[in-house]
């Protein structure tokens, strides 16, 4: 196959929604689909110990949540399709943020009976500024839900993007009947007690008495909404679409398997290809020779066994190949990548080449950090990674002396990680702990535990806000750093950082410092 056919029939996308929306129960049965796997995992349940395959660290199975971004590719009716399942939880909202960064369109979960809730309407913000493209999953319509035509305004007001239905539901809850396909006009039966692939009825015409033969007196009720529709709604614009302007949307249950396979097929066909990438130097086009890329996570310890360390790397240009050296822009180093890995979540496998669109793993000692480029010796800096302000902060101590160095290793490979962020105090050298969530905390020192067998307690700190700090006159920032010095910090970088404790102080000393700068994400 043509580098231009490999290219063409990628589809790179990340699933988003509000926690408990069922974006993790939809990668599995996308996944099941793909052929990827046999059975999905059941996600929610205790009794059975599989858990869902996108969910792979101890502490999400024990919690029933996604913590962390998960990689996972198959093929599918000729297109290599690769999900990343991001976390649903408002703690986690970074790495999701970063990953948004890595795809070419989004698939956004809604709870047909909660509809739009806030943290998806963030998320939505982050696809609006890139102008990624978006399809809309209603799920859940095995559930009593909120009317289809209120949740489409909802839709529509929230998220701040018009809709276009794919698919229209029979009902909700226990009279759900299933769902009429507007885009390939077919009919979709719901069997709660079936939940293999069955073939929709093909259906051109719902006027066509045969409709009563197979949902009875819905019938008249669903010719009337579809009449409502086809007089709402313009026909389905894909250029619309692909400039993130349109969401289609399609009904289902993600549970029992229902609207998924309609989901799917429609997805691979109008989902885009990849997409340009943007550098501070240049635009970059996926089908241009050279090789480019660039890490938008790193994940310590993705097999505890063998104290690994990966690094998640999106390809935007040119042929990737095995053992093929690689420069880091960052380090001006370059380097010969020769395990670089596929996902499945957990499980990985060493390939011998990669196209734009693909995620890869690499292997990596603590020599790459999240935002760094590579290349083929091209000088070219992928913008769009940031960290941002922690807003809650802990001091960290060791709670056992003897395992400081386990301590030490855990801490710095977890911060990479993007997990939360690390400042060490100029004061009193103490080491804080600063994330957007009070999960966050938990998941760290549930993991210094179980993967570095190290522990640790935290301490109340009342702060409101790190401010990275910089300016063009010197004697100026000594001068800051000294009035301020029982409140600067330096980050893993070693930049200076101001730890304010209010929003009053941090107003205060803006006023008082023209000189300084104050950025409140690390990308400046």
């Amino acid at each position: 196959m043509s580098f231009e056919s490999e290219i063409n029939r990628r589809r790179t996308f990340a699933i988003v929604s509000h926690p408990d929306a069922g974006k993790t129960t939809l990668t599995e049965k996308l996944l099941l689909f793909g052929g990827a796997i046999r059975v999905a995992g059941a996600v929610k349940s205790n009794k059975i110990k599989k858990g869902a395959t996108s969910d792979f660290m101890e502490i999400e199975r024990q919690r029933g949540i996604s913590v962390a971004t998960s990689v996972m590719g198959f093929e599918y009716d000729g297109y290599k399709v690769n999900i990343l399942d991001t976390p649903g939880h408002q703690d986690f909202q970074e790495d999701t943020f970063r990953t948004l960064t890595a795809v070419d369109s989004v698939i956004i979960v809604i709870d047909a009976a909660k509809g739009v809730e806030p943290q998806t309407e963030k998320l939505m913000n982050v696809c609006r500024m890139r102008k990624t493209p978006v399809i809309v999953f209603i799920n859940k319509l095995d559930r009593p839900s909120k009317d289809i035509f209120e949740l489409l305004d909802e839709v529509e007001n929230q998220l701040k993007i018009k809709t276009n239905p794919l698919s229209w539901p029979i009902n909700s809850g226990p009279d759900f009947k299933g769902v009429y396909n507007i885009f390939n006009k077919s009919l979709k039966l719901f069997k709660p007690s079936v939940q293999e692939i069955e073939e929709g009825i093909a259906f051109d015409d719902i006027h066509n008495p045969e409709l009563e033969k197979h949902i009875g007196g819905d019938a008249v009720q669903l010719r009337e909404e579809l009449d409502l529709v086809y007089g709402v709604y313009p026909e389905f614009d894909i250029d619309a679409y692909l400039a993130g302007d349109l969401a289609p949307v399609f009904f289902g249950s993600a549970l029992y398997n229902f609207g998924i396979q309609e989901l799917l097929d429609t997805f691979v066909r109008i989902a885009p290809s990849p997409r340009p990438s943007h550098t501070e130097e240049r635009t970059i086009d996926p089908y241009e020779d050279k090789f480019t890329g660039f890490v938008f996570k790193i994940h310590a310890n993705i097999d505890p066994n063998h104290r690994s360390r990966i690094a998640f790397v999106k390809i935007c240009s040119g042929k990737f190949i095995r053992n093929n050296m690689y420069k880091n822009v960052r380090t001006d180093k370059t380097f010969r990548i020769s395990s670089p890995t596929a996902f499945m979540a957990a499980q990985k496998e060493v390939i011998d080449e990669a196209y734009p669109g693909d995620i890869i793993g690499v292997p990596d000692t603590g020599n790459l950090i999240i935002g760094d480029t590579l290349t083929e010796g091209e000088n070219i800096h992928f913008k769009g990674l940031p960290s941002f302000s922690p807003e809650l902060f802990r001091y960290i101590e060791n709670a056992d002396p003897m395992r400081s160095k386990q301590l030490e290793k855990g801490i710095d490979q977890l911060m990479e990680e993007g997990v939360a962020q690390l400042f060490v105090s100029q004061f009193n050298g103490r080491k804080i702990i600063g994330t957007v969530g009070q999960l966050q905390f938990e998941v760290i020192q549930f993991r210094l535990e179980h993967e570095y067998n190290a522990k640790c307690r935290f301490e109340m700190l009342s702060m409101y806000k790190a401010c990275w700090v910089e300016s063009d006159n010197p004697k100026a920032l000594e001068e800051f750093k000294k009035r301020k010095h029982q409140k600067m910090a330096k980050d893993k970088r070693g930049r200076d950082v101001f730890m304010a404790d209010s929003q009053f102080i941090l107003d205060m000393t803006q006023n008082e410092f023209k000189d300084i700068r104050f950025h409140f994400t690390s990308e400046f």
